[in-house]
């Protein structure tokens, strides 16, 4: 695995060569763990202006080599700081300042303005310049170990869900079912949750992103729930809809089989080449046609991996095109204000007709089942 960090390094370095700064910052905890292997809390990383072997981790504490943290590239250098509550950004800076470079290219996006003012101040001859992105560019298109970590997420996540829908369901609560979910991710082997878990029923279900609330369970409800496993660093995320107690009322089965139809037209337009605006037209467009246009989330889906919440953005005017190999979540969804609604959600892999079409990670049944 150290070859794979240092190729990414690699990249990223020839890159900030080809812009004029000899050196870069990175201080997001997620670039930190795509390129370095892992991210003890607080640490940054310095690509430094020597080339490879000038790499490195800087960090305010000694790293405790917890799992959750990831797993270290030993090829790179290590410094934990002498002095307590010194900033390794700010060190970092120092490093490069003392080594003769005219340039350092940070995440602007991730500096507080005061951390800011830090490097400046420690480093006044230091240009400092703008990465715009370039590490999140970089991990959109993900290797094979990547995909790896994200099937067995998907795996564990389905797992959990499944096992939820074997259980008594009707007078518990959207909390005490959020607690019940993320435990059994834990269970099966995750980390922990990718993002907090979302259960709600009745006239909450199908909202995005609810916060469980006391409410509980009752016949006739629609149950809506969103979760995801953190494996190894990666998150999938996974959203069903189903009745409780009762078949469905006629409203019902209507609402669901059009955001299922919905949510079918964006997963099929998943290919390499199609842009990001398209596939959230397609699925879209039939709830719009509908007149649920109103209702709709800013958003069809989005980009999954090492955060739950990555690019590509589905969405209207979102600019772009889909690559083989990036993951993604087609999740589209209608609330009805004081009645309930649908949420379906999948995580899926962008990948040629050739081989198959997206491939489909999260793979629990998305029959409207009454539970």
């Amino acid at each position: 695995m150290s070859e794979v960090f240092a190729v990414r390094r690699g990249r990223l370095r020839d890159r900030c060569v080809a812009t004029g700064s000899a050196a870069a910052l990175i201080s997001r905890p997620a670039n930190v763990r795509y390129l370095a292997g892992g991210a003890p809390p607080g640490a940054v990383l310095l690509l430094g202006p020597a080339g490879e072997s000038a790499d490195e981790l800087l960090c305010p504490t000694a790293p405790t080599g917890d799992p959750v943290d990831g797993r270290l590239d030993e090829q790179l250098r290590l410094t934990v700081l002498p002095v307590h509550g010194h900033d390794p950004a700010v060190a970092a800076a120092e490093t490069v300042a003392g080594s003769g470079a005219d340039g350092l290219a940070v995440e602007e996006n991730h500096l507080t303005v005061a951390r800011h003012r830090a490097l400046g101040a420690v480093a006044p001859g230091l240009r400092l310049t703008d990465l715009h992105g370039a590490v999140e560019q970089q991990r959109m298109v993900k290797d094979e170990d990547e995909i790896a970590c994200l099937r067995i997420a998907a795996e564990i996540t389905d797992q959990a869900l499944g096992e939820l829908l074997e259980s008594i369901l009707v007078g518990r609560t959207e909390r005490h079912l959020a607690l019940e979910l993320e435990r059994r991710l834990v269970d099966h082997g995750a980390d922990g949750p990718a993002f907090p878990t979302s259960v709600a029923t009745g006239p909450n279900a199908g909202r995005r992103r609810h916060r469980p609330s006391d409410r509980r369970v009752e016949e006739g409800d629609f149950l809506s729930v969103c979760l995801g496993a953190n494996y190894r660093g990666y998150r999938c995320e996974i959203g069903r809809t189903f009745v409780i107690g009762t078949s469905p009322a006629d409203w019902q089965i209507e609402l669901y089989d059009l955001v299922f139809a919905a949510q079918r037209a964006g997963r099929e337009a998943l290919l390499p080449g199609a842009g990001y605006r398209d596939v959230d037209r397609a699925a879209r467009h039939l709830l719009d046609s509908a007149g649920y246009g109103e209702r709709l989330a800013p958003l069809t889906g989005h980009g999954v991996g090492l955060e739950i919440d990555e690019d590509p953005q589905l969405a209207p005017a979102a600019m772009g095109k889909l690559d083989a190999c990036v993951p993604v979540t087609v999740e589209p969804g209608v609330h009805l204000p004081g009645r309930g609604g649908v949420r379906i959600d999948d995580t899926l892999v962008v990948r040629q007709e050739a081989d198959g079409g997206p491939e489909l990670l999260t793979i629990t049944t998305k029959e409207l089942l009454a539970l």
